[in-house]
């Protein structure tokens, strides 16, 4: 056979497998050029929907409007502040960072000015139990709030009582405000407290995730004494027990009975939190708070409460959700119960004296 009757008869099948392959290498062209922009979009769309969780109804971000702990990076203006020296740390004395590289919030560690500019235009509320007695703490911890707690940024105060008339009237700073969220009372002081994490749960549900863009857990019955401001924001939050924060694990007070869901063994434990003051974003302060609240729920089907209630709960969910941001003992302290030691520079957020027995009575 001559090769142009070859070609002639065979012009047709050649034919159609060169167009084959070019259809092919377009298509496939395609594809892998649409996977990229599909993969980013969809990775786009997730940021935003992570960005937006627990945030409040509102218009489009604009740059200067972005928070940290999402997934972009806060603009910050020009500003002018001492250089940090790599082989010159501010703290010799005191453990900066956990092992798992979250960092631990002391005097002179951080930039107040950074700080302040990275968290423009957020909104943090507090939610603050004040059921039976404990509301007569109410006037002392709003009026050492308003000078020292959040100092220039929005504020949301949510009181959670069973007294809303005994709430008292405390003049607010601009952009701040009280929402009083009224709750039912329980008999027992222990139960008050183990319904916490509910509340919290709850609550985030049907309003905190539309309103604020954090949230912190503070004890009422405390005053502010010193700055506590946008340092301790963070994905979530804990804080050391001033009792144990130089304790060995062993002597943690945790939940060490096996059937308590708050149990943790006598070789696990990275530090003792305080329940006194805990937070994060709403997104992981509902998690936190939901995890809690069902942990009690099977304890109390199982006929068990837990040894120092919600804290032995919040104990157990930290150890294994490590929280990103661990906050000093300065942020919770007792000065009738423990000596200030000298790398202690400052306290924040301290114990008022009282009677419990009396406070946690009819």
């Amino acid at each position: 056979m001559e090769l142009r009757d070859f070609w002639g008869k065979s012009s047709k099948s050649w034919l159609f497998l060169i167009l084959l392959f070019v259809a092919s290498f377009g298509f496939y062209s395609n594809v892998f050029n649409w996977i990229p922009r599909w993969r980013q979009r969809e990775v786009s769309q997730s940021c935003e929907a992570h960005h937006l969780q627990g945030q409040r109804e509102s218009p489009p971000l604009s740059e200067g409007d972005c928070y940290p702990d999402t997934c972009r990076v806060p603009r910050v203006p020009r500003m002018l502040y001492p250089k940090a020296h790599v082989l010159q740390p501010t703290r010799v004395d005191v453990l900066l960072m956990t092992p798992w590289f979250a960092p631990i919030i002391w005097d002179g560690t951080y930039d107040s000015a950074i700080l302040n500019a990275q968290f423009k235009n957020t909104t943090i509320g507090v939610v603050v139990f004040a059921i039976k007695k404990y509301v007569v703490f109410l006037k002392l911890f709003l009026e050492t709030a308003e000078k020292y707690f959040m100092v220039g940024h929005r504020v949301i105060y949510y009181i959670l009582t069973d007294r809303p008339a005994d709430v008292p009237q405390i003049p607010l700073q601009e952009g701040r405000r009280v929402v009083i969220l009224k709750v039912r009372n329980y008999t027992r002081w222990q139960d008050v407290v183990l319904h916490r994490m509910e509340m919290i749960s709850n609550f985030s549900q049907q309003r905190f995730l539309h309103e604020v863009d954090y949230l912190v857990s503070a004890d009422v019955d405390m005053k502010f004494s010193d700055h506590v401001g946008v340092e301790i924001l963070s994905s979530l939050f804990g804080t050391l027990h001033p009792g144990f924060y130089a304790s060995d694990r062993r002597r943690f007070t945790y939940e060490r009975r096996p059937l308590s869901q708050a149990y943790i063994p006598e070789d696990e434990g990275d530090f003792y939190y305080a329940a006194a003051l805990y937070g994060g974003s709403v997104a992981e302060v509902y998690r936190l708070a939901t995890a809690c609240h069902q942990a009690t729920l099977i304890d109390k089907a199982n006929g068990i409460e837990a040894v120092w209630h919600e804290e032995s709960h919040l104990n157990k969910y930290l150890l294994y959700h490590k929280p990103t941001k661990v906050l000093s003992p300065e942020y919770v302290w007792d000065e009738r119960m423990l000596r200030k030691p000298p790398y202690l520079r400052r306290l924040r957020y301290v114990a008022v004296p009282k009677n419990h027995a009396q406070i946690r009575s009819r």
